[in-house]
């Protein structure tokens, strides 16, 4: 199944995402942008080889300058868009998705991912294949993407601190696009770096998602190398979770509340009224530490573009998602987790402690995520109205999906924006409470 949302293209190759698919959306693109600059950039999966000659062949066939960043985090291509001046961007990438899914996603000339109008507009024009054709298109590459982004993450912290410190790290790249940038930033933090799987290209070593149960591996690196912090990325490098010194891997949940509470921290001084930006299934832990700061949470769909275009409306200082994705508009308008890496390591070395004694003392919740497989959106859409009539009596958010807020827990339930599933997060003070309420929706609603 192809699947189209706000987050770009995905599919299986050659099943769903195949030649033509990868052509027409390429050309819908130059369509749409009517030629000028595009920037490229891809992950580190087989098939992306493959998917590049057709994007490049594709965008050339429209009139398009194309900039090869090569291997390129996700985060990277943002900047290079913005900071390059060009029209757009593709990010040849399936995330967090496992092989042989790839896909694209699609960038403004802002650097952001393209809004809900903008993305209506091309997608008619993919779907009208109505694609102009022009000369004069060419390819160039550019080499010094990694080095701007890491300037641009080393200018927005304190770097002489972070040295100072001289943290042992160890990094899991999954030997993505991550491998190559993120041990050369560590390195310039002054970290000593213990690399596992930062062969970029070769297969990936465990499952893509950055989620605790796939840091076994890195978990034990960081207790075999007596390490301060262990750090994972998916594929494309725009997500981030977290292995503690005692070499625990905690929730992706964490990223963002840590980077957001050093921010806060920081900012809080000016006297100027705070926010976060988040989506609506980040953990309730945000609140807390917007609360401690006297900062207001603003909640969005899900969906990184909605989360930006209101951090950068609102000029909040930071935001970003629960899933380990961090956006600090000083650097970048894109899931970052090399911005994540620094504002993290900067919090440890500002306070002199250790990340397990930082997460010790941070407000408990746990989260549990589920999924229901949908054959379509209309039956995704039917599950939605049962749920809704299940909870009738309870507070309702319609924003997105389903939020159900309960006494001391919450229960989201919306359609995936990457996958053909409906998503179902429930959250609670403790794990068993947060399962069972989980069971207890999975089993009301597949009946």
């Amino acid at each position: 199944m192809l699947k189209i949302s706000i987050s770009g293209v995905r599919g299986i190759v050659p099943e769903s995402l195949n030649d033509e698919v990868v052509q027409n959306f390429a050309k819908a693109f130059g369509t749409y942008l009517d030629g000028g600059k595009v920037v490229v950039g891809c992950d580190t999966r087989p098939s992306g080889i493959r998917i590049k000659q057709i994007v490049f062949e594709s965008l050339l066939s429209c009139g398009c300058e194309v900039t090869d960043l090569g291997i390129s985090t996700t985060p990277t291509v943002g900047i290079l868009t913005s900071h390059l001046k060009a029209r757009g961007g593709i990010v040849i990438t399936a995330s967090h998705n496992p092989n042989p899914w790839n896909g694209l996603k699609f960038i403004a000339e802002d650097g952001i991912f393209l809004t809900p109008s903008e993305f209506e507009k091309f997608i008619t024009i993919y779907e009208n294949k109505k694609f102009i054709s022009k000369s004069g298109g060419k390819i160039t590459t550019f080499d010094k993407a990694d080095e701007i982004h890491i300037n641009k993450v080393l200018n927005a912290i304190d770097l002489a601190k972070i040295k100072a410190s001289k943290f042992k790290v160890v990094i899991d790249s999954c030997n993505g696009a991550g491998s190559i940038v993120t041990p050369i930033l560590l390195k310039k933090l002054g970290c000593t770096v213990i690399e596992i799987n930062t062969k970029a290209g070769e297969e990936f070593p465990h499952g893509p998602e950055p989620t605790p149960e796939n840091l076994k591996e890195l978990s034990l690196a960081v207790i075999n190398n007596k390490a301060d912090i262990g750090f994972a990325q998916d594929p494309d490098a725009d997500r981030l979770s977290i292995v503690t010194n005692k070499g625990e891997a905690i929730s992706e949940e964490y990223t963002l509340a840590i980077a957001a509470k050093y921010i806060l921290s920081k900012n809080v001084r000016t006297g100027r009224s705070l926010s976060i930006v988040t989506n609506l299934s980040t953990s309730s832990l945000i609140d807390d530490i917007a609360k401690e700061f006297g900062a207001k949470v603003i909640r969005t769909k899900i969906g990184e573009v909605h989360v930006a275009v209101e951090i950068k409306k609102s000029k909040a200082p930071i935001g970003g998602e629960g899933n380990g994705g961090v956006i600090y508009p000083k650097i970048g308008f894109n899931r970052d987790s090399l911005a994540a890496i620094a504002l993290i390591l900067n919090y440890l070395a500002e306070e002199k402690q250790s990340i397990d004694q930082v997460v010790s003392k941070l407000p408990v919740y746990y989260l549990s995520k589920a999924k229901i497989e949908c054959n379509s959106n209309e039956e995704a859409i039917k599950i939605l109205d049962k749920a809704n009539e299940l909870f009738k009596n309870e507070k309702i958010d319609k924003t997105e999906g389903l939020k159900v807020y309960l006494k001391d827990a919450w229960i989201h339930l919306r359609p995936s924006n990457t996958e053909p599933i409906l998503r179902i997060f429930c959250e609670a003070k403790s794990r068993q409470e947060a399962e069972k309420i989980n069971k207890n929706v999975l089993s009301s609603l597949s009946n």
